[in-house]
């Protein structure tokens, strides 16, 4: 097994125990009485930078990077910082994040938020919807054709956005009618190896009509600028950041450069 098979495994183990402790029908009811999320799409579109910052604990391939982080100090020096979204991690044994973290985050951001999660199940999405999610992550290399499909129309049903994650030429495929970002990885989910080489080989790969956005692995900001004249939109960056005592300093002081 990869590492994401080991990852998916534990994740369908634990969205069988929270469907136990909250049934999916009480979930439903819920989510029918929110709103539209906002528009991460429009966000970049409009956005100088592109930056989608995240807050993260840990990292499957680094361990900790900020063990001790509180998600809303940093999640409004972010907003302030000026980026165009913000992710928050919600798995903790392979991220450190919980969904108490995303609840906390969406009462003092107004800007879209992403659930950040390995989504295999249509209880997460309703789940995402209740915690007030704008956008919710489906990630090809961890689904079927068919399931991601499945995914994208709910959560369109439901008022959320899809970013689609691909990391090779192949996923391209799982681009569909229910995709509004298409995500390039620069690290293998199998492997781990990080090589942002992968967002200028798809680049013109995506079709026009899809904001693009690559993630992992950036930190010079002469490389994100690269990226934009490729024709990304947006930049998906977490470790970057989290790892200095002050993550929303380093977002300010990232996006000044970039200026």
């Amino acid at each position: 097994m990869t590492i994401l098979d080991t990852i998916v495994a534990d994740k369908r183990l634990e969205v069988e125990a929270r469907r136990q402790a909250v049934p999916l029908d009480h979930l439903k009811s819920l989510a029918m009485g929110m709103p539209k999320g906002r528009s991460l799409k429009q966000a970049l579109e409009a956005s100088q930078t592109g930056i989608i910052s995240e807050f993260k604990r840990k990292s499957p391939s680094k361990g900790y990077i900020h063990p001790n982080a509180e998600v809303v100090p940093v999640v409004s020096a972010y907003q302030a910082g000026g980026c165009a979204g913000v992710s928050v991690l919600t798995d903790f044994p392979y991220f450190g994040g919980t969904i108490g973290d995303f609840k906390a985050a969406r009462v003092v951001l107004v800007c879209p938020m992403l659930r950040k999660d390995f989504m295999i199940d249509p209880y997460q999405l309703y789940e995402a919807k209740v915690l007030g999610a704008d956008v919710i992550l489906l990630i090809a290399s961890a689904l079927s054709l068919d399931v991601a499909y499945d995914l994208g129309e709910l959560a369109h049903e439901l008022g959320m956005e899809v970013l689609l994650e691909i990391h090779n030429e192949a996923e391209l495929d799982y681009i569909s009618r229910f995709t509004d970002l298409v995500g390039v990885n620069n690290r293998n989910l199998s492997t781990f190896v990080t090589d942002v080489q992968v967002s200028f080989d798809l680049a013109d790969k995506i079709p026009t009509e899809f904001v693009r956005i690559s993630e992992s692995g950036l930190s010079d900001p002469d490389t994100v600028k690269k990226l934009r004249e490729a024709g990304y939109k947006g930049f998906l960056m977490g470790e970057n950041f989290m790892k200095h005592d002050d993550p929303g300093a380093a977002l300010s002081a990232f996006i000044t450069s970039l200026k």
